[in-house]
């Protein structure tokens, strides 16, 4: 339950594990409104058809290693097809590079399952060139297009397919040196030499059950790490993980609107029961024979992360199955025996930065990221893994989730993202010899920066609750050169919204919130109120990001007042604020709500709390439902899009992170179940739920509403026909929000 939040508009997707998608195509067309002249407007439609109004805009920004010039990818506006642009430092001027016509001879994109797969586990919902890769002199670039692989020639602007064996090719790279391109293929490894253009098979033995250099499916949905395999600085060998998936149990979910088509056979593990098997060996770029890395797999069985930095040996994260203890290890390459660098544990859980360990290219040591005083801190170690010093505190508000460490050797210095409240988030230096931190921006909002790897050139991104994103580029000293163009569409409207913090005191640091009311608001009415809520793990609702409120403001804009509420769990509070969950989902995530929507109706007399709905989508689906079970005296009506209901048919790395194994923890399970609550409904309650959703799958809902039925508790479900956990498409996006509208407007007003 890797947190991604929205509902897969507006790049804010609503967490929980990924499925194996439908990528449903938006289309220019407007979407006429079923609903009232009142919210009979162009606003939805263009909503749904642009994805909250993001595409257009430049995105995956990556300067060349000189800074000569920014590549980057674009849609048009009401188009998901994403091509790749550059644009030169010194005119200022952009050039169109590559586009799927020009690679493909048209427009359309035969994606294969694990393809799809792949793109739903990373929050990838647009199509065409969805990313690339610079070589490391930044001249040519490696695109991946329906299972083909292109190289372009950026002096010569030329173009090469690289010729490919049959099957589904994924995660390509350039090797270190930049002479070769790997891939996965049939599950095993390839590389093709880039002046001979012969290909070789590097691993052998992949197959449906076994796979060589693809991570599994807890690592890309809940771990971070998208990659099975990585090359060797000198690009000599190649470290691969093996990943056994005979132990898991299969399930075989059906799309009941496509009868004709065969289930997809999915290997799942919930928790308590067994996890795939993973090992990592060490092989020659040639091929030949692997070197098994030996570690205590039984006490640490997942592979969190691996790193192979210049300067460094090649070192790996593992953790126990509770994620409670890790230990970071080095591997010596020819014997496979490992050394411990450090440990680190906590009684509750761990989080994994996958930035961390990052080995300094004179190999004195390597930076890593710790919560043991209490939140995130960036500390220095030498290349014994012994302490050398504290470079960001933990009181600087240090954000390694949303961090794109950049480390400057020539000056030693390093470059993060920090803020002193969880609603921004800025740039920061900090001088790698010691010293405080310096920040380099003074506007509250979202920050974001790609640097040019010799730090000549940075590409920065902001956005607050008054502005969209935009991407500007500028010099190392802070001299902006220009703007990487959009062409997206605008909104019609900044959000009236309002961030406040409410409880703080001795006992409590109080909750974040946001408050969208109607573009009419009139201060002398009392408004229904309606929740917008995730309020779980690894994602926060209450933020400086315009994007985020547009959709809550067109909600408002029906007659209500919308707010959103961070409570206990949710990130960027400290290690206590975020570990007091464990143990249960069913008690504090819905205690916080309630006493910080009490806080606000104290405060805010337009809040009429004897009118309060609440919807959510994932996490936020299942504390909708759950509200509305356990807290009827509080919340009149609730809409709970793809919500988790029993969370022992959920993924293991995610749910025994926060709940621990069920045959130690019945009681947390049982309590945080949906079906334990189900026959208290006496609420309206709307259920929504793609049937091809293989993150939440659709039994969720489907066990929920037979419970509610056998319990005879009326209620509402929505079925969205072959959707996944995302949901892309324009004409479902406008028809699900004008239900959510109409359902509070007819329980709530």
């Amino acid at each position: 339950m890797r947190a991604t939040l929205s509902v897969v508009l507006a790049g804010t997707s609503l967490l929980l594990g990924a499925a194996t998608p439908v990528l449903a195509q938006p289309t220019a067309q407007k979407v006429v409104s079923s609903l009232s002249s009142k919210v009979n407007n162009e606003f939805l439609s263009d909503f749904a058809v642009t994805r909250g109004f993001s595409l257009g805009r430049p995105v995956r920004p990556r300067p060349t290693p000189d800074g000569d010039a920014v590549l980057f990818l674009r849609s048009e506006a009401r188009s998901a097809q994403l091509k790749l642009y550059e644009w030169d430092t010194t005119s200022g001027k952009i050039r169109e590079l590559l586009t799927p016509a020009q690679l493909l001879g048209s427009d359309q994109e035969q994606l294969s399952p694990e393809e799809k797969a792949r793109r739903e586990r990373q929050r990838v919902s647009t199509t065409g060139i969805t990313s690339f890769e610079l070589s490391p002199d930044g001249k040519r670039v490696l695109v991946s297009l329906s299972g083909r692989l292109f190289v372009y020639a950026r002096p010569e602007g030329r173009v090469q397919e690289l010729a490919t064996s049959p099957g589904t090719v994924l995660d390509p790279k350039f090797s270190p040196d930049g002479t070769q391109v790997s891939y996965v293929l049939n599950a095993d490894i390839y590389a093709i030499d880039l002046a001979a253009g012969k290909e070789r098979q590097i691993t052998s033995g992949g197959n449906g059950q076994v796979s060589n250099g693809l991570a599994e499916f807890v690592a890309q949905e809940e771990m971070g790490r998208f990659s099975g395999y990585w090359w060797s600085p000198d690009s000599r060998w190649v470290a691969y993980e093996q990943a056994d998936a005979r132990p898991v149990e299969i399930w075989r979910p059906a799309d009941p609107a496509r009868p004709e088509a065969s289930p997809h056979a999915q290997h799942y593990p919930r928790p308590g029961k067994a996890n795939v098997e993973v090992r990592l060996g060490v092989v020659g770029a040639d091929g030949g024979r692997t070197t098994w890395v030996d570690w205590d797999r039984e006490r640490y069985p997942y592979l969190a992360t691996v790193k192979w930095d210049k300067g460094g040996p090649l070192t790996l994260v593992v953790q126990d199955r509770l994620q409670q203890q890790e230990a970071v290890l080095t591997a010596d390459t020819d014997t496979g025996r490992t050394a411990v660098l450090l440990t680190e544990s906590d009684p509750a859980w761990l989080n994994l930065d996958q930035q961390t360990p990052r080995w300094l290219g004179d190999g004195s040591g390597f930076l890593w990221t710790s919560e043991r005083q209490g939140a995130p801190q960036l500390e220095l170690r030498d290349r014994q893994g012994q302490f050398v010093r504290l470079l960001v505190a933990p009181t600087i508000g240090y954000v390694p989730e949303k961090s794109d460490l950049a480390v400057d050797e020539t000056r030693r210095e390093v470059y993060f993202q920090a803020g002193a409240t969880p609603t921004a988030v800025g740039l920061w230096r900090v001088s790698l010899d010691g010293g405080e931190p310096v920040a380099l921006t003074d506007r509250p909002g979202q920050h974001l920066a790609v640097y040019a790897r010799n730090f000549s050139l940075v590409a920065r991104s902001f956005t607050d609750s008054g502005a969209m994103p935009a991407w500007e580029v500028a010099e190392r000293d802070g001299r902006r050169l220009g703007t990487l163009p959009s062409v997206a569409l605008e909104p019609p409207f900044v959000p009236k919204v309002e961030l406040v913090r409410v409880g703080a005191g001795l006992q409590n640091p109080g909750y974040y919130c946001s408050l969208v009311r109607p573009q009419d608001f009139d201060p002398a009415k009392r408004y229904p109120v309606v929740v917008d809520v995730y309020g779980g793990p690894g994602a926060q609702k209450v933020s400086a990001a315009m994007g985020g409120y547009l959709r809550a403001q067109w909600l408002a804009d029906q007659g209500f007042v919308v707010v959103s509420i961070d409570g206990r769990g949710t990130p960027r509070r400290g290690r206590d604020w975020e570990r007091a969950i464990y143990g249960s989902f069913g008690t504090i995530p819905l205690d916080d709500q309630v006493n910080a929507l009490h806080l606000l109706g104290e405060r805010y007399g337009e809040l009429d709390l004897k009118r309060v709905g609440i919807t959510g989508w994932s996490f936020g689906g299942y504390l909708a439902a759950l509200a509305v079970l356990r807290r009827p005296d509080v919340f009149k009506a609730a809409v709970a899009g793809a919500p988790v209901v029993d969370w022992l048919d959920y993924d293991t790395h995610y749910t025994e992170r926060y709940l621990g194994l069920p045959q130690k923890n019945p009681e947390g399970y049982r309590e945080s179940s949906l079906l334990t609550h189900a026959a208290n409904l006496e609420r309206p309650l709307l259920l929504i739920h793609g049937t091809s959703d293989d993150n939440v799958f659709f039994l969720h809902t489907l066990k929920l509403s037979d419970a509610l039925f056998r319990a005879g508790r009326e209620h509402e479900v929505l079925p969205l026909s072959g959707l996944t956990h995302m949901v892309p498409d324009p004409v479902v996006r406008v028809r699900l929000e004008e239900r959510t509208a109409r359902f509070f407007s007819r329980h709530l007003q």
